[in-house]
């Protein structure tokens, strides 16, 4: 490299954003994912043995995937081809296929693959990867944001080792920031700013895990400071409004779901809020949200609070006629409802069983005194023959077979002894008091 190639790799180095130029480099600057690369853990033996794997990194953005690639890659001392799922196809594969081929036999080195967002490969271009894995061309390494059991196909996910990386802890970010901020080769050491504790606590907070967020918000909050000082109103204007994680064809969409649905029927309104909250910001559709809060007050309230449907529906067809924004108020009222609600799934149950039955003995006859007779023939068959009008009885009940022959006697529906649901069963057994009286 001549003096004039060295000064523009050097200007390209410092124009590059703060969170590339800040990129860790050795495991030693790596801050995050002890689980894998404190001392004695798994990918560390892996690293200092020389003795790697195909690997999947699975873990949320800004938890330091690509970063940890190419730090093997180094720390290994092997050859590093970065690989986009969105930018490349199989036509690609084969150039690598004979790059890492070149640089095994003039330069005795292995090849790392990195493959970044490894889940938008369809299955026909995983399969390429294949026979070139099994041969030792090259070692992958997958990145992936989304659940490898879905988005990996199994042949080439039981090649590679899943590790999973966690978002970065808060003391992690603030690690990270206060490095960027005193680094004087790379990062924004020589303009010699202050930040106080509790821009620092901000930032680091409002980066959800991302270290790369985290990065960006501190050098646009650098530019905002004044007589070098980052204020927390410096950080708070450098966040403005961050977009949360939730892909809502992904995990984490199901994720966040399952935790709203879990909280209102573990009977938690501040856990089922939040989550509701989370819902919202992240832009969910409010219909998909009502539509699964009617679900869950048959599903997990039934007859113990039979209001709790009532109010969902309600809710349903109130925020279709006022929407957004006042809709979020109509959608808290309905959540805070239905879990401080009793619970009962005795509903459930109940049909999920008749249903197991039917399946099991078929159609069984309908009973001949429960058939309607509306002509004369089945009247002379004996249709509608022997049966007891409820309403000609005291109490409008009458001790009557309803089921068909061969199910006589059987239980679907048994309600819980609390909520309405109790006087439901209690009710029951009057009425079970009755039976044997008469």
């Amino acid at each position: 490299m001549d003096l004039f190639d060295k000064r523009a790799a050097d200007d390209a180095v410092n124009e590059a954003p703060l969170a590339e130029r800040m990129r860790p480099r050795t495991i030693a600057e790596y801050v995050g994912q002890e689980q894998l690369l404190g001392e004695g853990k798994l990918l560390r033996r892996l690293i200092e043995s020389d003795q790697l794997t195909s690997l999947i990194f699975w873990g949320p953005p800004g938890s330091g995937k690509t970063t940890l690639a190419r730090i093997i890659a180094g720390a290994t001392s092997s050859h590093f081809i970065f690989f986009s799922a969105i930018l490349s196809g199989i036509k690609e594969i084969r150039e690598i296929v004979k790059e890492a081929e070149e640089v095994r036999k003039f330069r005795g080195k292995r090849t790392i693959l990195f493959v970044d967002e490894i889940h938008r490969f369809n299955k026909s271009q995983q399969d390429a990867f294949l026979p070139y894995v099994e041969r030792g061309v090259f070692t992958i390494i997958g990145a992936t944001t989304e659940n490898p059991s879905f988005e990996v196909i199994a042949p080439l996910l039981s090649r590679c080792k899943v590790l999973v990386l966690n978002t970065l802890g808060d003391d992690d970010l603030k690690k990270i920031i206060v490095n960027a901020l005193t680094d004087r080769e790379r990062g924004l050491g020589n303009l010699e700013l202050t930040l106080n504790d509790e821009a620092l606590d901000y930032i680091a907070e409002q980066a959800g895990g991302d270290g790369r967020i985290a990065l960006n918000t501190l050098e646009t909050a650098a530019r905002l400071a004044e007589k070098g000082m980052i204020t927390i109103e410096a950080a708070r204007e450098a966040v403005q409004k961050k977009p949360l994680l939730y892909d809502k064809g992904g995990e984490e969409h199901y994720n966040v779901i399952s935790a709203f649905i879990k909280s209102m029927r573990g009977s938690d309104p501040d856990a089922a809020v939040y989550w509701l909250a989370r819902l919202i910001e992240a832009g969910e559709d409010p219909l998909f949200i009502l539509r699964r809060m009617v679900i869950l007050a048959s599903e997990d309230i039934g007859n113990a609070d039979p209001r709790a449907l009532q109010v969902a529906v309600a809710a349903l067809q109130g925020f279709q006629m006022v929407g957004m924004p006042e809709g979020r108020i109509i959608l808290s009222q309905a959540v805070t409802y239905l879990a401080t609600a009793p619970k009962s799934n005795a509903s459930y149950l109940a049909i999920d069983e008749a249903l197991a039955e039917v399946r099991k003995s078929g159609a069984q006859p309908v009973p001949m005194h429960i058939r309607n007779a509306p002509t004369k023939l089945m009247k002379d068959l004996g249709y509608h023959a022997g049966y007891r009008y409820a309403h000609d009885h005291p109490e409008g009940y009458v001790e009557q077979e309803y089921l068909p022959e061969r199910l006589k006697g059987r239980t679907y529906y048994r309600p819980a002894g609390y909520g309405y649901e109790k006087a439901i069963k209690e009710r029951m057994e009057w009425l079970k008091g009755k039976k044997r009286e008469e």
